[in-house]
């Protein structure tokens, strides 16, 4: 039995995020069995605007979503996470589990004209490898043998269950090495501003704080793909403004919309389609993260105090209205490892008043114990400052514990607080990204501890029980004994 004091380290908040996407109609015809249309402009709407538009080195949505349609990768994923062939035309995983022989398709170039060859795949591969928030991702590759142009065998130092999800578009895109050189120059390089990938449309324009826009790839290897000329892909931050955007046509496509008033106003227009829990392929867990580097989050009774002084069905049902629900902890409710086998923090205020006291909290003579800085995702702004304000007024009215809000400047000023530990409690959301291993391993592993390394392990969670069954469940081929391992984690 793991002890209790252990398995407790870290107590979260996490209710799972809405995740809606809006459509319109018109832009839907191929759902009913027709052809799709071949031609036409599709206006999709983005939350945030990238830096750049690389997700070799940097995560997050405004950076995949580009990315994945101006990089190809290896394999492509259906509904049921079965790898399909792309740039990889077939693949072999050895019997000890230690190589993965790629063969490529031998049709495929780059938006300049230049074949893909092995040795972009092995550069690809190692600049994931280095640069990467999704440290355990690839951490287990040693090194990439290229035998000739078409065939790569990554090597593994230990067998990885999650390597060939790993090696969909969005997580490894195949990167051109002639244009960067050496993974020591990918970062900062001009090429992640006018990328020069593989995929079904190449990069026309890009203005940070505007807007992308992708011109179909007329040498794409896909036979007949893509069917659109064009992608305008626009940043706004406002969902008022995405809204009435989507309402009059100006917009086809939001990729998220998490503005649940709005929401509520757009079911009445017939021309709108909504397509709820559309993110449930990666799994977004909204929660709250503690720096546990410091006082009063370095003790764990804090951390549960906070967590049984919050009532999650209250802000799934009046907060999120219904549209998101309850998880209960860092493995999202859609993913195959999912365990509700774990304490539930219920709502218990006596309880969490027990605990700061024997923390050594107690109350002053103002009925005041202590109070901290909290800070949120500026992403569904209006949702998390809700919550926000909903903490705010219960800690001090229930717990005597002052939460002294700080609004973040923009996603950019608040990525760089979290990022660089200049926090002590943030509202935050991360993916799991189909496998723990890519997307829960990295918040949680104690060698992930990254400074300046957004969506790393911000906390400073450090946690040998933990790291120990997170390591032997990386590699554990076997899912019955892999889903063991994550329930004791």
């Amino acid at each position: 039995m793991i002890p209790q004091r252990l398995t407790l380290r870290l107590a979260i908040l996490i209710v799972f995020c809405c995740s809606v996407v809006l459509l319109t109609h018109e832009n839907a015809d191929c759902t009913d069995g027709q052809e799709p249309k071949r031609g036409g402009e599709l206006v999709v709407s983005v939350y945030s605007s990238p830096q750049h538009l690389n997700p070799a080195i940097e995560s997050g949505s405004a950076v995949a979503f580009p990315g994945a349609q101006i990089f190809a990768g290896l394999v492509r994923f259906d509904r049921e996470w079965n790898p399909h062939p792309y740039l990889a035309e077939r693949w072999e995983i050895s019997k000890d589990g230690l190589a993965v022989t790629v063969h490529l398709v031998k049709n495929a170039v780059f938006h300049d004209g230049r074949p893909i060859t092995s040795e972009d795949v092995a550069f690809s591969v190692m600049t994931v490898k280095a640069y990467h928030p999704f440290q355990s991702m690839m951490a287990p590759v040693e090194r990439v043998d290229t035998p000739d142009p078409y065939t790569a065998v990554i090597r593994l130092s230990k067998p990885h269950p999650a390597i060939m999800l790993a090696m969909s578009p969005v997580l490894l895109p195949i990167l051109p090495k002639h244009v960067y050189g050496s993974v020591e120059q990918v970062k900062g390089h001009p090429a992640n501003t006018k990328p020069v990938g593989s995929g079904p449309f190449m990069v026309q324009k890009f203005t940070p704080g505007e807007g992308i826009l992708l011109v179909r790839n007329p040498d794409f290897f896909i036979p007949g793909r893509p069917f659109l000329d064009r992608i305008h892909i626009v940043f706004t931050q406002n969902t008022l403004q995405k809204s009435m955007d989507m309402e009059t046509g100006k917009v086809q496509l939001a990729v998220t919309f998490d503005d649940l008033e709005e929401i509520q106003h757009m079911q009445g227009l017939e021309h709108v389609a909504i397509i709820r829990n559309g993110l449930n392929g990666v799994g977004p867990i909204c929660w709250l993260a503690f720096n546990l580097r410091s006082k009063p989050f370095s003790d764990v009774r804090v951390r549960q105090a906070i967590a049984y002084a919050i009532d999650r069905d209250f802000l799934v049902r009046t907060l999120f209205q219904g549209e998101s629900s309850r998880e209960t902890g860092p493995i999202s409710s859609s993913s195959p490892f999912y365990s509700s086998d774990v304490n539930m923090y219920d709502q218990d205020l006596d309880k969490a008043n027990r605990l700061l006291d024997e923390a050594g909290y107690p109350r002053d003579s103002a009925g005041k114990r202590f109070s901290f800085r909290l800070t949120y995702l500026p992403i569904k702004s209006r949702t998390n400052l809700q919550i926000v304000e909903y903490l705010q007024e219960l800690f001090l009215r229930e717990l005597g514990v002052e939460a002294k809000v700080e609004p973040p400047k923009s996603f950019v000023d608040w990525a760089e607080k979290v990022g660089n530990w200049n926090f002590e409690v943030a509202l935050d959301g991360v993916f799991n990204w189909g496998d723990p291993v890519i997307g829960v391993h990295r918040t949680y592993l104690s060698t992930n501890i990254r400074k300046g390394v957004i969506w790393s392990n911000t906390q400073g969670y450090n946690n040998p029980v933990a790291d120990a069954l997170m390591e032997r469940a990386a590699t554990e081929l076997d899912f019955a004994e892999r889903k063991k391992l994550y329930h004791q984690f």
